[in-house]
Order: C-alpha cells, then structure tokens, then sequence
C-alpha cells in the first residue's frame, strides 16, 4: 500500500497542529517546520478543511487549528479522506481495467482483504495516538516553531 503525498503531507499537518493546541498555526510555519513548499500545503489544508479536520481563521491574526480534539480524529478517516482512490491494482477500477486475466485472477479478494485490514487497523487510532507517539525529543524538535 502506498499512501500519496497528498496523505502524507495531512498526516503531517494533523500532527504539528495537535502538538501546539493552544495558538493558531500558519502554513509557512508547518512549510519550513516539514520542508513541505507552501503552495502545496495550502492545497492539502483546505482538503483538511472541507472534510472538517482543521478550521481555517483568515487575516492577519489567521491560522489553522484542529477542528475536533485529537483523540477524536481518526487516521483511518484523514486516510479515507484524503486518498483519491484505493485501486491497489488495475482491477479495483471497473472502468478502466484491461488486465487479460481477471477471469481466472484469484489476486483480487486477497488484495481487497488486505485493503480493508489495514483500513481497520488504522481504525484503530486515533490523532492522539499519533502526538504520544510523537513526543520523542528526538522527533519533537522538528516540531518546534523557530
């Protein structure tokens, strides 16, 4: 399984965010903090916002914060929300699949009961899990604002 970008990034935001709960985060802050360009943060912010991860506050004294408490935040639904698909080969997408052997292919029921344990197992967590993790001095001074 192979999470995007897109994801990857989310994760990332989701995370520095629950470590600083008590101020508003900007996205340049998260860039230099990640290394992550700012134009492509901003992209995966306003996912966030639309599936209700984060709240955005405009202007000068703007910035983002989490819209739930960590340990109501699920990486099972950030994952869900942010993948475009979970097409692990060619035959998860009916309309576009070419693949000569679906008919005597017995790779696709394992692959989708694969798909769905590692769905359940990051069903399992939740953000805070993630921050206890995270905690570790060695990872906690990439969070650090500078």
């Amino acid at each position: 399984m192979h999470l995007t970008l897109h994801t990857d990034y989310a994760l990332r935001v989701l995370l520095y965010l629950a470590h600083f709960p008590d101020r508003r985060v900007n996205t340049r802050e998260i860039s230099d903090a990640f290394g992550i360009s700012k134009n492509h943060l901003v992209r995966v912010v306003k996912g966030l916002a639309d599936h209700n991860f984060v709240t955005i506050t405009l202007g000068r004294k703007g910035g983002i914060t989490l819209a739930a408490q960590p340990d109501k935040i699920r990486i099972s639904d950030v994952v869900k929300a942010c993948e475009p698909n979970f097409h692990m080969v060619e035959c998860f997408h009916l309309e576009s699949n070419t693949c000569p052997i679906v008919p005597v292919c017995g790779l696709k029921a394992p692959l989708h009961a694969a798909l769905q344990s590692f769905l359940s197992t990051l069903d399992q967590y939740t953000l805070a899990d993630a921050v206890q993790t995270a905690t570790h001095k060695r990872f906690a001074k990439f969070l650090l604002p500078t």
